[in-house]
């Protein structure tokens, strides 16, 4: 285990670990300290071979994450006085999602109470999400004066709901409930809130059982084909996956 102060990573079980957001007195949201070790965290998980599943959550009873600490951005806004020093702590916050989505890990979010602004993106920029039914969601930058495409949410959410939903989600800011949430086509499942951890580990035991080498690649595909010019582009990446893992598992033998 490492020695993370605002974040816990543990193993709980083969080839799965345990991301937990721990700064529950401040709805597990984001300061300088966290901002600097998930950075370190994701880039970690980047050369992870061990870890083949892992599972986030949000620590304590309030919610999964409200974002940005704004307490901590007004306290620091001085040493952020210059353009090109709020243009760098703007774009790290951003590749934090960035690095999710790199992780050769499948992420499985696991979601309770508010997830605000960037807690939002980092449930979007999950693999899998499944929340409780007091789960609720904001794109909430519109509402201190910040465009409402922000921490990559304006790309992942319309891929993930489709555009016209995404647009009123961002526009609005407003929170929608998690029966919204499923009906949007957002969410994996909903479960009682004292089962979320365990119907989590429960799917992460299953995708486990895969070769770390199956999970990367099927993330890698999903990642690139949303982006593909056409069916053709994305057909070459499956192909190019399923004979490599062929030959690999042995499936194909090689001379």
């Amino acid at each position: 285990m490492e020695n993370y102060k605002s974040i816990i990573w543990e193993q709980v079980g083969d080839g799965i670990g345990l991301l937990t957001l721990n700064r529950p007195q401040a709805y597990n949201s984001i300061n300088g300290e966290m901002l600097d070790e998930l950075e370190e965290f994701w880039r970690t998980r980047l050369y992870d071979l061990d870890t083949r599943v892992i599972i986030l959550k949000g620590a304590g009873e309030k919610g999964f994450c409200a974002g940005l600490d704004m307490k901590y951005t007004i306290e620091n806004a001085s040493q952020m006085g210059n353009p090109a020093e709020f243009y760098k702590f703007q774009a790290r916050l951003g590749r934090l999602n960035l690095a999710m989505r790199r992780a050769p890990q499948p992420i499985i979010a696991l979601v309770h109470g508010a997830a605000a602004g960037l807690g939002f993106s980092f449930t979007l920029a999950s693999d899998i999400r499944i929340i409780s039914p007091d789960a609720r969601f904001c794109a909430a930058y519109i509402n201190i004066g910040l465009g409402g495409a922000d921490m990559a949410c304006s790309y992942l959410l319309p891929r993930i709901i489709g555009a016209g939903r995404a647009y009123e989600i961002m526009y609005l800011g407003e929170f929608i409930s998690s029966q919204e949430a499923v009906d949007l086509g957002m969410i994996s499942r909903v479960t009682e809130k004292d089962a979320l951890y365990d119907t989590g580990l429960e799917m992460a035991k299953k995708m486990a059982g895969r070769s770390p080498l199956v999970l990367r690649l099927t993330k890698e595909a999903i990642n690139m084909n949303l982006d593909a010019g056409g069916m053709e582009q994305a057909l070459n990446m499956e192909d190019r996956n399923q004979v490599l893992l062929s030959m690999a598992s042995g499936i194909i033998s090689t001379v």
